[in-house]
């Protein structure tokens, strides 16, 4: 399993599992699959509403807690330093854990919703430094913030944050921000890999797919770690569990690379950090 060392020092695998929608007994089963099947990294979030769920399916699992990297997110609308305090706080009491090993900001406040934008989030990052220096959580990081939202942050953090979680797939992969994060020593982690399905009736993935005789999925997957990205896909069937864990047993060319970089924009999910809680229709 090749991992990727964060700014912070702390390692983590590039391949992850995504549990958004994956609730009730679906949701531990799902968790409890992906760790057999060699997962280390699981991904989750408040808004998800099933941190409990997912701290039930690593309780049952056979893996050592040590070995599992646990991430979930602030929500949006509790930004603000006490907010930030207090929903930690209920994350790691539905996840049923002593330690949260990283936690994210969803997605920025902005000038939409709050007259400071800019304090809301460092209030919210501050608080989330001092979690960190209880040793409550590993790594802090991001989720959805533009180059505008981290310069901000820049200004008064203390700690640089470790992860930006970003909508990264074939047909929208922000790339200018990828390369600014990375510049700044901030790993891009990938949401939605698979475009909300539409990756599957791309001809150009297709032919890329049979060509290496891997699935389109694989494809897509292997692309994004071929960008030095972290990817977390999402399934609760067990063979699809398995298949997308299946991306390190071959490699793809400069020209593949260059061909899924260069597809036309396709799966955007049209949710914009500026624009919050309206979604652009796209």
């Amino acid at each position: 399993m090749k991992e990727i060392t964060l700014i912070d020092g702390n390692n983590i695998p590039i391949i992850g599992f995504g549990t958004y929608k994956s609730t009730n007994q679906e949701g531990i089963q799902s968790v409890k699959e992906a760790l057999a099947k060699g997962y280390r990294l699981i991904d989750t979030a408040a808004k998800y509403g099933n941190e409990e769920e997912v701290g039930k399916g690593i309780c049952e699992s056979e893996v050592d807690r040590k070995e599992i990297i646990v991430t979930t997110k602030l929500w949006r609308e509790n930004l603000g330093y006490k907010e930030t305090l207090q929903a930690f706080n209920n994350s790691l009491k539905k996840l049923g854990l002593d330690y949260i090993d990283m936690y994210l900001i969803h997605w920025p406040a902005n000038a939409k919703n709050y007259s400071n934008w800019q304090k809301t989030n460092a209030d919210s990052w501050r608080a989330m430094e001092e979690l960190k220096a209880d040793g409550k959580i590993k790594t802090i990081g991001v989720s959805n913030f533009w180059q505008e939202h981290l310069e901000a942050l820049f200004h008064t953090a203390n700690v640089i944050p470790a992860i930006n979680q970003i909508e990264f797939h074939p047909g929208y992969w922000q790339p200018q921000l990828s390369e600014f994060c990375k510049t700044n020593g901030i790993t891009v982690e990938s949401w939605s890999p698979l475009a909300r399905g539409k990756v599957f009736e791309n001809p150009v993935l297709q032919a890329i797919a049979k060509q290496h005789n891997k699935s389109v999925s694989q494809i897509c997957l292997r692309w994004i770690i071929q960008h030095d990205t972290i990817v977390i896909p999402k399934s609760s069937t067990p063979q699809r569990i398995k298949e997308n864990f299946e991306i390190f047993d071959f490699k793809l060319s400069e020209q593949d690379m260059k061909q899924i970089d260069e597809l036309p924009e396709m799966g955007f999910s049209g949710e914009l950090p500026n624009m919050w809680p309206d979604i652009v229709k796209v």
